[in-house]
């Protein structure tokens, strides 16, 4: 773990150099986390592809079951999300168990980019995750290689744009209500400054033939932020007390028992 964070220190010490003599964007730093959406920009939607549904769900937004934000669901994504209850990850084995990147990307919590050749690397604080994106020209892993919740993502810029590609992703949810995508989800984000540099924004589209008849998008604003992040620290006695129970009472039943 000291290696990885000196690494990461020392990527982070000469990624505004590397950035600039990229020509491209320094999207470096510590980023905000967006407590409210916003809406898309022209511009951005119109680069979405066709049949894509904006979701209104960005930041502590969430939508109630049942309700999707437009998304048309298989048969086999609505029978799962019929039969999904809250208190289904709300146990001891899977509260602290963090969602893909798919669902991190849009929520509540703040994040640090660190840029360095061939390589960019998102730090969220929403359970302490880390993810790769690979700017050196590779492509994807090969189909049988692992599924992650962080996926394999390759990036490139188009302007001032940065674009990143992610596939591999480990089935997870999309909207926190019963909804989840499978491993045959594929994203496409983008990233890019404000004109003032004080806020970074990106859109996030995505597709999963297996569970979703048509696309989905959301739009991710966040604003310039501290020098830090706090460490995420989950507890997997919250769920005990999101059950309404109590520790002693509760170790080691089965939950919902």
């Amino acid at each position: 773990m000291r290696l990885a964070l000196a690494a990461l220190a020392a990527i982070a010490i000469t990624a505004p150099a590397l950035a600039e003599d990229a020509g491209h964007p320094d999207l470096s730093g510590y980023w905000n986390a967006p407590f409210r959406g916003y809406p898309m920009p022209d511009d951005l939607k119109a680069k979405l592809p066709p049949d894509t549904v904006v979701l209104e769900d960005t930041g502590a937004a969430e939508f109630p079951r049942g309700v999707y934000g437009g998304l048309k669901l298989t048969q086999k994504a609505l029978d799962r999300a019929r039969d999904w209850q809250p208190t289904d990850d709300m146990t001891i084995a899977r509260v602290c168990q963090p969602q893909s990147i798919m669902y991190t990307v849009q929520g509540p919590f703040p994040f640090q980019v660190i840029e360095a050749p061939g390589l960019i690397v998102f730090r969220y604080e929403y359970y302490d995750q880390y993810r790769l994106i690979y700017t050196d020209g590779r492509g994807h892993l090969p189909a049988a290689a692992p599924h992650t919740k962080m996926g394999d993502s390759i990036g490139h810029w188009e302007g001032d744009e940065l674009v990143i590609d992610t596939t591999h992703l480990a089935p997870s949810t999309i909207t926190n209500n019963g909804l989840d995508h499978s491993s045959e989800a594929h994203m496409v984000e983008r990233y890019r400054l404000a004109d003032d540099g004080k806020s970074l924004e990106a859109t996030q589209w995505f597709e999963d033939p297996e569970m979703l008849e048509n696309h989905g998008a959301r739009y991710i604003k966040w604003t310039r932020g501290s020098d830090y992040i706090y460490p995420y620290d989950c507890d997997p006695t919250f769920a005990l007390e999101y059950q309404g129970k109590d520790a002693p009472e509760a170790a080691g039943k089965p939950a919902g028992k």
